[in-house]
């Protein structure tokens, strides 16, 4: 077993809770896991964990080897990024969380060109719009909507995007097009329960007025892509991402209403651990989505 190969395996069982769900993270078999572990135990002649039948609990000794083996590990991947230089493609795989809508329909059509301009790197994309936890998921950067409170992450800014008000032009004949905020409080509206509004949408006018619209709705799903269908099939009026309806917009298949004014935005964000080493194949995945979704 070479040394390297122990300490990422030992990481990966802290990180995870689990022999098996270290095995899936490392693409190797349970009983391949185990063994290493075992065989730092015995080169080291320690123990780093107490298992039992339901758990799995670190030793003080474990959570040393553990730390210092993160800290290793760091540097070793620094002195290969330093030492091939950026002449040299990174390598290995790089794992992506990103909002499912998101996901399927901005970051899925680019990753062509990122595997282009990085065919060494093999990637994986997981398409979620629950919480997950990065260490013990093992995934190395996460794209998400909205900041992040926790101090062991860093946010960088990719983007903002604006949500715009729009209905279909079957809806818009049938009821009248709205022509003031008030307006709006009369027709029949589709909440996205993503957004803590609820049914009280702020608009801004060009001069900076701000008015909430106490919507009437009688329908609400969690999916923007499931609001923009039910808005192009006559379900009223719906508030939803630019990017996602632009091409329904440019269809015609959905119309813009009240274009001067603005309501909701929301920053887009690489979310990746706080070390002192950022690796390689993250820094160019970062500096990929910045130049892609730059405006």
């Amino acid at each position: 077993m070479d040394t390297l190969d122990g300490m990422k395996t030992v990481v990966a069982v802290v990180e995870t809770h689990s022999f098996t769900a270290a095995s899936e993270r490392l693409g190797m078999s349970k009983a391949l896991v185990s063994k290493y572990v075992g065989e730092v135990e015995s080169s080291l002649g320690i123990r780093l964990f107490n298992r039992t039948t339901r758990q799995l609990a670190l030793t003080d000794a474990g959570r040393s080897y553990y730390e210092h083996s993160l800290n290793l590990l760091e540097q070793f991947s620094a002195m290969v990024d330093n030492v091939t230089g950026e002449q040299t493609s990174p390598r290995g795989l790089l794992r992506i969380s990103a909002p499912v809508t998101f996901g399927e329909m901005k970051l899925s059509p680019i990753m062509p060109k990122f595997l282009q301009m990085y065919p060494e790197l093999n990637v994986e994309v997981k398409v979620t719009n629950n919480a997950i936890d990065m260490v013990e998921e093992g995934v190395d950067v996460r794209l998400r909507i909205g900041g992040v409170a926790d101090s062991n992450m860093i946010a960088r800014h990719i983007r903002t995007f604006p949500l715009i008000l729009c209905a279909s032009p079957a809806y818009i004949e049938k009821h009248g097009m709205p022509e003031t905020p008030e307006d709006i409080s009369k027709h029949a509206c589709i909440i996205d329960s993503n957004f803590r509004v609820g049914k009280q949408w702020p608009v801004i006018s060009k001069n900076g007025d701000a008015t909430t619209i106490n919507v009437n709705s009688n329908i609400a799903v969690n999916s923007p892509k499931a609001v923009q269908e039910i808005a192009m099939a006559g379900g009223g009026i719906a508030m939803i991402p630019e990017f996602i309806v632009e091409g329904a917009i440019k269809a015609g298949s959905l119309i813009s209403i009240l274009p001067d004014y603005t309501t909701l935005e929301f920053g887009l964000f690489a979310i990746y651990p706080h070390r002192k080493y950022v690796s390689r194949k993250v820094r160019c995945f970062i500096d990929f989505v910045l130049e892609e979704f730059s405006v």
